[in-house]
């Protein structure tokens, strides 16, 4: 069963074989852009990342300039690393025009099972807990696989930018359901 779990320490090797897959293809969603250089796969590097992600995942922390928080999560199937999905917590100008809120990547060797749909709808409940009524999802144009699965979740096609298709997602929570600075819900009671 696909899921989303937190980055942990416990399952390196099998985050090691993930990444390793990937290549030199680009993962989107596994947060590997915070570190220059290329990605260092012993347990020591993980636990590097997990550090650099911490602070991401906090509301409150202060992130560098032109950064938002997100959340950066693994897809797995069982004790897998299978991908990687990273909800944002808002938009800034570049994820307006090409990122979006969420990103995902599945390794080669279990693509087209469904893990990425699944993954997907997961993340997109995981934003409505954010309390966003809507999210930007994209994909390169050509990318005919991660279209179909952006509009198997309900991706209404808005435009493409840049070389990117640009879906939006409701996540099923009204406008007015969504909680306030205080975690209150704008709602009247």
């Amino acid at each position: 069963m696909t899921a989303l779990v937190r980055p942990d320490a416990r399952l390196h090797a099998s985050w090691a074989a993930c990444v390793h897959e990937f290549g030199p293809e680009t993962v989107h969603g596994a947060g590997l852009w915070h570190r220059e250089g290329p990605v260092d796969l012993t347990r020591a590097g993980l636990e590097e990342l997990l550090a650099l992600w911490g602070p991401y995942a906090d509301p409150a922390a202060a992130l560098p300039e032109g950064s938002v928080h997100c959340d950066y999560l693994w897809i797995t199937a069982g004790d897998e690393v299978i991908g990687f999905l990273a909800v944002r917590h808002r938009l800034n100008a570049w994820l307006l025009e090409e990122g979006g809120h969420i990103g995902y990547s599945i390794r080669p060797s279990r693509r087209r099972q469904g893990h990425a749909s699944a993954a997907l709808a997961l993340g997109v409940r995981r934003a409505a807990g954010l309390g966003l009524d809507r999210v930007l999802v994209t994909c390169d144009e050509d990318n005919v696989a991660s279209a179909r699965t952006i509009e198997t979740n309900g991706g209404a096609y808005e435009d493409s930018r840049n070389g990117k298709r640009r879906y939006w997602v409701a996540t099923g929570i009204s406008a007015a359901a969504r909680p306030t600075a205080d975690g209150r819900s704008a709602a009247p009671a």
